[in-house]
């Protein structure tokens, strides 16, 4: 008898690469490049697909009446993309407990492999009908485990946890101030 392939444990790549996307050409704003609302489409197209071989797809949204929510967002912006670029996400679950995921995710171009973008997103199990925080259940603790397991060779993203901010000086506003005043 052939084993039954339905209950083996899911398996993952560190990283998880998403399936190639391409940068639509409607996405382009008025500078030419890629808009910065739509690398957050192609990072949350990334992750529904790797959050849906942890079980966190539409049928679980249909059959549990739950889901996950991005909570916070950081991304950085280092290299523009434009129309039509192939690009590929890597996704990499840094932590997760019974109720919270915290991911970090690489835009890079898909055929020159440079960095064009990172994010990193903090998300919530939620019960939709109740629009509450709540655990997940031990069949998706057990896949995030496992996921975890096989980034846990990952190095810790550089980027990982930065703050936003201007560092080494405090700027005396009171100058600009007085400046903007005169000139009205």
């Amino acid at each position: 008898m052939p084993p039954d392939w339905s209950k083996a444990p899911a398996l993952f790549f560190a990283p998880y690469v998403s399936s190639a996307m391409r940068v639509d050409p409607q996405w382009i704003d008025y500078n030419g490049h890629l808009n910065m609302a739509f690398y957050n489409v192609l990072f949350d197209r990334a992750v529904d697909e790797l959050f849906a071989l942890v079980g966190l797809g539409p049928d679980y949204l249909r059959q549990a009446d739950a889901s996950y929510f991005v909570a916070e967002v950081h991304v950085r912006y280092l290299r523009e993309l434009m129309a039509n670029d192939p690009v590929r996400v890597t996704a990499q679950l840094v932590d997760f407990d019974d109720k919270r995921l915290h991911y970090f995710l690489e835009l890079r171009h898909a055929e020159e492999g440079w960095l064009s973008a990172t994010t990193e997103n903090l998300s919530l199990h939620v019960d939709i009908g109740g629009k509450k925080v709540t655990p997940f259940p031990a069949n998706i603790l057990a896949n995030l485990a496992l996921l975890k397991a096989a980034h846990a060779g990952l190095k810790r993203p550089a980027a990982l946890g930065r703050v936003i901010g201007i560092r080494g000086r405090d700027v005396d506003v009171a100058p600009l101030l007085s400046r903007a005043q005169t000139q009205h």
